[in-house]
């Protein structure tokens, strides 16, 4: 049986993981994929949520093809240094038909001069990013996991964690269908509402934007050209992502109330009111998708590790979607995660000290950077003030004609700064001796891993 497939194994024995998973979304599946390939020698669990579903009936599906409810239709902007982490790690070969390259991207802010022009060309790339919706990753990752055997991951479905007792030497984990394991380390990949987070004694800070975004696909009735478009407005970004089959992902920010209005409204209404919003630069708009909302949060994790824990993804940071960054913050967890798996197995010990504090280390500073780039963003463009409007004027009309600000940009914005100084950061630290550390639970207390 794969292990997509796999149940919970019914001996006690069998239920000590040197790493176990909590959600098997598209951060926490991507992670069990990798470690399966680069650390064969791990033994891996992921606690999923949700049941496992069947693609069939969908277009395009393939026959074997399964996968659970955490994946939806929305689509993802995927940077330049994302891209180059999936190529590394085996998996845009198979993703990229399913892409769509950002080869322009237009920056402007509605009713003021300020306006700003990125072009791929311009930095001698061929890309700036790639868009895809979420369902594609999901499809191939649950297609590869199944490849996996069972004695090197199995799966926890549906189920939770409901208690986590810490000890020196491991996690005691129960879930909710009355399932004990033990583990070396424990990730949480849970998303922004991660119930496992509280459990481990992780606090966490949120903060309401008081906004909802609208996400649909949309038909446009000439080729985008790959062109992509994020337009400010008082109520917030509106974003349009160039898709495959000439159509624009649309994220549309804005009041809840305005938000449900516009779900609401009939096809030809929503198109004439995203015409009259957006204007016509991206040309005409001619059919909408399914329309969902959802409500935007900032949350953030106090710490991204503890003893025998790390956090990754939406658990760690869910942040707003107006510059794209969350899901290329997340591979970037899964990055440092891994090379840091690597560098311990001579050691045996996936949860050990010297892992997790440098994961701390790692993450802190480029999560820091990630947030504060993006609520300084949602505060600065979400205000009718006339001298902010004119700064963000000044501020987009210096981007477009100054070469060095704008590689700067461009370099930090496409991820591919923060993952070079990731990787050397993480190489500097192989020459470092940490100081002996010894944890708070004593060497006397005894465990059962």
């Amino acid at each position: 049986m794969s292990s997509a497939q796999s149940t919970a194994p019914n001996n006690h024995n069998d239920h000590n993981f040197d790493l176990v998973i909590a959600g098997g979304g598209m951060t926490g599946a991507m992670l069990a994929l990798q470690i399966s390939r680069q650390l064969p020698t791990l033994r891996i669990a992921i606690i999923e949520q949700q049941p496992e579903q069947q693609n069939a009936g969908q277009q395009n599906a393939e026959p074997a093809a399964q996968h659970t409810s955490s994946f939806d239709s929305r689509s993802i902007a995927l940077s330049a240094g994302s891209v180059a982490l999936l190529a590394a790690w085996g998996i845009w070969p198979d993703l990229k038909p399913h892409a769509c390259a950002i080869e322009h991207i237009q920056v402007s802010d509605r009713g003021h001069f300020g306006k700003s022009r990125l072009t791929a060309s311009e930095f001698g790339r061929s890309a700036l990013g790639y868009v895809i919706e979420i369902e594609w990753i999901g499809r191939l990752l649950y297609q590869q996991l199944q490849q996996v055997p069972s004695s090197q991951l199995v799966w926890f479905r549906p189920d939770q964690i409901s208690a986590i007792r810490t000890e020196r030497d491991c996690q005691h984990l129960q879930l909710h269908s009355g399932a004990e394991l033990r583990c070396r380390l424990l990730v949480l990949c849970e998303g922004g509402d991660s119930p496992s987070r509280a459990l481990a004694g992780v606090e966490s800070v949120q903060h309401d934007y008081q906004q909802s975004a609208l996400i649909a696909n949309i038909a446009v009735a000439t080729p985008h050209q790959g062109k992509a478009f994020e337009r400010f407005t008082s109520d917030g970004p509106l974003a349009l992502l160039p898709l495959t089959q000439q159509r624009y992902s649309l994220v549309w920010t804005c009041q809840p109330e305005q938000a449900a209005m516009l779900k609401a409204l009939p096809e030809a209404d929503f198109i004439a009111a995203l015409q009259q919003a957006f204007g016509y630069s991206a040309g005409v708009f001619s059919g909408v998708g399914n329309r969902v909302v959802y409500p935007l949060k900032l949350k953030t994790a106090a710490k991204a590790a503890d003893h025998r824990l790390v956090l990754c993804g939406n658990s760690l940071h869910n942040l707003h979607p107006i510059a794209g960054q969350g899901f290329n913050l997340a591979l970037r967890d899964l990055d440092a995660l891994l090379q840091l798996l690597a560098q311990q197995a001579h050691q045996q010990d996936a949860g050990a000290y010297s892992l997790t504090s440098q994961y701390q280390r790692l993450r802190q500073t480029d999560m820091a950077a990630v947030v504060g780039f993006t609520d300084s963003l949602v505060r600065l463009f979400s205000n009718d003030s006339k001298l902010l409007a004119l700064g963000r004027s000044l501020g987009l009309t210096a981007l477009n004609h100054c070469t060095p600000l704008k590689q700067a940009f461009t370099a930090q914005s496409t991820g591919l700064a923060p993952l070079s100084a990731q990787r050397a950061q993480i190489k500097d630290n192989l020459q470092t001796q940490l100081q002996p550390f010894e944890p708070k639970y004593g060497p006397t207390e005894q465990s059962s891993c």
